[in-house]
């Protein structure tokens, strides 16, 4: 099917699902297919279950999701929707399942708007051993588990929580840059939220549909540093303005973890042309520190940005109508009423 290695673009992504390659039990979304990925989508039932787990080099996940007190309860997700609370997990079958071609592997992320709200989710599939990775050659269901960590959440089937990055092969990663965080900034201009809890439930639909002020505290600058609290989730930004090339693609992935007690970043995947527009997009970072308090000072390394190389140019790139991100500073997610942000 391909002769160059690296990551499959738009038109390639179509091919696949126009072959039965890639398939789903519903009429394709307009833009569902980005640049670098296409988006995975909610199915009409959701298990609510006792814990996470991975089905294993032996099983199916509906095997292991039929054992006896694994699943607490099913349901179905309306087309009103469905709310999913806090401090639970649940497994949802995706509308999207595969049939790749030998030596075509895939990896999933959160979507950008999935991490912002603090929406923990990664995909499982059939004789899984690792999350959000899928083996060359995977022919079988996908799973979407999903974790609201400190908003409960109203979906509906077709909500786009998860994406797909498909590669041929692997070939050797580009480079690598380091991300820092930005603790500088104007007094009355916020350089990081922090989430509000019991601010409410977002709903999923509702594009621009909630206020800031009752999900978000802002943070301001004092003395180019921030002490993170255990537990809690911050919105912060990069130091850097980041550009993705047009024949590249880009993964946000975790920096050496002894350089710090936290996590940064649900959400990873920018897509070709990213920030290409402008004199660059920063990079939001979601932050939650584990198990102390923990000092963030102005500069320091927090992630990394992974480069790979385009099997081939794709024929759209990020920065079209529906881009909701580009050019941006620090910003909350599309969820709530822009102007209110930096």
């Amino acid at each position: 099917m391909l002769s160059k290695m690296g990551v499959l673009p738009d038109h390639l992504i179509e091919s696949l699902l126009g072959a039965g390659k890639i398939k789903t039990d519903r009429a394709l979304d307009q833009d569902q297919v980005q640049p670098a990925s296409i988006d995975l989508r909610l199915s009409n039932v959701a298990h609510r279950i006792r814990a996470s787990f991975l089905p294993g080099r032996k099983q199916r996940v509906s095997d292991t999701l039929g054992q006896t007190g694994m699943q607490l309860h099913s349901f179905e997700i309306p087309e009103n929707g469905a709310v999913l609370e806090t401090g639970c997990v649940y497994l949802v079958p995706l509308s999207e399942s595969l049939n790749l071609p030998d030596g075509i592997a895939g990896r999933t992320n959160p979507k950008s708007s999935t991490g912002r709200i603090d929406l923990f989710t990664r995909v499982v599939t059939d004789f899984g051993t690792t999350f959000d990775q899928i083996p060359k050659g995977y022919s079988g269901p996908l799973w979407l588990e999903i974790s609201p960590r400190t908003f409960p959440i109203l979906v509906r089937p077709g909500d786009r929580l998860a994406q797909l990055r498909l590669r041929h092969s692997h070939g050797e990663d580009l480079r690598e840059e380091t991300v820092s965080i930005n603790l500088k900034g104007e007094p009355d201009e916020p350089i990081g939220w922090r989430a509000k809890r019991h601010g409410g439930l977002i709903d999923l639909r509702a594009l621009g549909g909630h206020d800031i002020s009752r999900f978000w505290e802002p943070l301001y600058a004092h003395h180019n540093r921030l002490v993170l609290d255990p537990e809690e989730f911050y919105i912060l930004a990069s130091r850097e303005f980041v550009k993705i090339p047009n024949m590249q693609a880009a993964e946000m992935a975790p920096i050496a973890p002894e350089l710090g007690e936290f996590r940064a970043h649900y959400a990873g995947f920018f897509d070709p042309g990213f920030g290409t527009n402008s004199g660059g997009s920063r990079a939001v970072l979601e932050v939650r520190s584990r198990d102390v308090p923990f000092i963030l000072e102005h500069g320091q390394p927090i992630a990394k940005l992974v480069f790979e190389t385009m099997a081939s140019a794709p024929e759209k790139i990020y920065g079209g109508a529906h881009s909701h991100y580009q050019g941006q500073g620090l910003k909350l997610s599309k969820h709530f009423r822009s102007g209110d942000e930096s």
